[in-house]
């Protein structure tokens, strides 16, 4: 089985920063895609950044310039650096990874982190 831990969330002013890491454990062979969601109360959740293991990445138009995401795949993690928080971006965030274990391909969802943002 496969486990994702995150840490990192809090609350912030706006303008301030936080920083996110997720680290994978288990009967791991192989991590794909990493990437960090959230979701804010009534609403859908979203996808914020991709980051494949070669290290390219993808970002939510309303995070671009202020997030930055990142992997250390030796380590099994991923970090997303948040600066110039906005109220808007309060959510509860969580890591995905898409994983090879000795037996499968699988996706994997951390539990998931409250970021509070306030005005």
């Amino acid at each position: 089985q496969v486990q994702l831990l995150e840490s990192g969330g809090g609350l912030v002013q706006a303008g301030g920063s936080l920083r996110l890491s997720c680290v994978a454990s288990g009967n791991i062979v192989e991590i794909a895609t990493m990437a960090w969601y959230r979701q804010a109360p009534g609403k859908q959740r979203e996808l914020v950044a991709t980051i494949f293991s070669e290290g390219s990445g993808n970002y939510q138009d309303s995070v671009k310039g202020r997030f930055t995401i990142s992997r250390d795949n030796a380590k099994k993690t991923v970090t997303l650096q948040m600066n110039s928080l906005k109220p808007e971006d309060t959510a509860a965030y969580y890591c995905y990874a898409s994983v090879r274990t000795s037996a499968a391909w699988g996706i994997y969802w951390g539990q998931g982190t409250q970021v509070t943002v306030s005005s």
